[in-house]
């Protein structure tokens, strides 16, 4: 999976300890893929990394929760007493730019 090159400048770094069997195994695949350690390294952990955080982020709801949540925005109830009064000392406290 190649991603596209960050045009950021590369200046925060990471660093780890590995087994040594662990780096050999590293070093063996970037090899491999004819790239560097670092690149290896770095590409995988990036895929890793955004497949952990899209899990983590996405909104997952079952046949149940979406019909619900279609309805609500098709048909909203009107605002009851406790949500006017939450919006109005919202407006109190937040201002806007």
């Amino acid at each position: 999976m190649a991603l596209a090159e960050n045009s950021s400048p590369k200046t925060a770094r990471l660093e780890t300890r590995v087994s040594p069997e662990q780096k050999e195994l590293i070093e063996r695949a970037a090899a491999y893929l004819g790239r560097s350690v670092s690149e290896f390294v770095v590409s995988h952990l990036e895929v890793v990394a955004k497949q952990v955080v899209e899990e983590y982020e996405r909104l997952q709801l079952d046949r149940g929760q979406s019909r619900t949540l279609v309805e609500a925005l098709l048909s909203p109830k009107r605002p009851n007493r406790e949500l006017r009064k939450a919006v109005e000392d919202h407006r109190k406290r937040v201002t806007s730019r």
